[in-house]
């Protein structure tokens, strides 16, 4: 990818390689201790961030570690905790082979609800890119006080061309996956890279110029360290996510089952709201649900939980919505 974007700009290609070396030699700080576990559902488990009142469970996505919301000094979830939210985490857990079965559908109902229905009240969900499509199931599954999405993808078609792109690499990948039982981190990743590789080498060119004991180096190398760490997915999400839902795009269309119950986002019995960003390349606005209410930003698909306006575009509005279910529910 990096010799093809490059081939007319020989000197790009060299800044980009120097600043590829620097990533890789660059100092990391100890890594923060995960906080504690309260509750189980196999390998997946809840994590206590404190905070006190009513209950907010984060639900992250399956792909890369759910560490973006609780990131050095842009923790969104010490923030939450903070404003008087009882603040928790879902950690999916690292599966293995033996988890090759396991499909979206399982994360919902097996893993997910079964954390839900063990608190003393309903919570509030807030799904983050796919862990908010799968809050959005949830939802449909067991009583909750309210569901907010951020960046999470539901109509599946508003990919437009890059589908045929996300295919491609699948049906590369799909044998070996199939094999292992696993989809690992390293095919997710290319794959991120292809929706748009031109900014994948700009980004590398950049660090190389930066000061290494700069704010602005450091944060590169924790949102990099991020985004190239994850667990493998097992087969059958793979499976779900390139062939059911980029495919087919079984949630747009409204064919998406889970125990048989079908996933309505229109319908659901709660207070919903999603954020969705004009920005995102990861996930693009013509992906979203459609929730009951919608709040536009112009930030990209990470910068809207960690990014310097991240507070005052997400963090903010979410804590107030949150904060004002009890009025919203009095009106339902």
């Amino acid at each position: 990818m990096l010799r093809s974007e490059t081939a007319a700009r020989p000197d790009e290609f060299g800044a980009a390689m120097a600043g590829l070396r620097a990533y890789q030699q660059a100092e990391r700080p100890p890594a923060r201790p995960p906080a504690p576990a309260v509750q189980h559902a196999g390998r997946v488990c809840l994590r206590d961030h404190g905070g006190g009142g009513r209950p907010v469970v984060f639900v992250p996505s399956l792909i890369n570690p759910p560490a973006i919301l609780d990131l050095g000094e842009a923790s969104l979830l010490c923030w939450m905790a903070g404003r008087g939210f009882r603040t928790l985490l879902v950690d999916w857990g690292a599966p293995t082979a033996a988890d090759r079965n396991r499909d979206l559908a399982d994360h919902v109902a097996d893993m997910l609800v079964p954390l839900i229905e063990v608190l003393d009240e309903p919570p509030v969900l807030v799904g983050y890119c796919l862990g908010g499509t799968i809050a959005t199931a949830a939802a449909a599954l067991t009583p909750v006080a309210g569901l907010a999405t951020i960046a999470a993808p539901w109509r599946f078609a508003g990919y437009g061309d890059a589908r045929e792109t996300m295919q491609a690499m699948w049906r590369a990948a799909e044998p070996a996956c199939d094999a292992l039982g696993l989809v690992p981190m390293e095919v997710l990743q290319s794959g991120f890279w292809r929706l748009d590789p031109r900014r994948t080498v700009a980004k590398y060119a950049a660090f190389g110029r930066m000061a290494p004991d700069s704010d602005a180096a450091r944060a590169f190398v924790m949102l990099e360290d991020w985004a190239n760490a994850g667990a493998p997915l097992p087969y059958a999400v793979g499976r779900d996510l390139f062939d059911r839902f980029v495919r087919d795009d079984l949630p747009g269309t409204g064919d998406w089952r889970v125990r048989d119950t079908a996933i309505d986002p229109h319908r659901l019995p709660c207070p919903t709201i999603e954020f969705v960003s004009a920005t995102d390349r990861i996930v693009p606005a013509a992906t979203a649900a459609g929730l009951a209410e919608r709040r536009d930003l112009m930030i990209g698909h990470v910068g809207m939980v960690v990014g310097s306006r991240a507070r005052a575009a997400l963090w903010e509005p979410l804590a107030d919505w949150a904060g004002g279910l009890d009025r919203v529910a009095a009106t339902l």
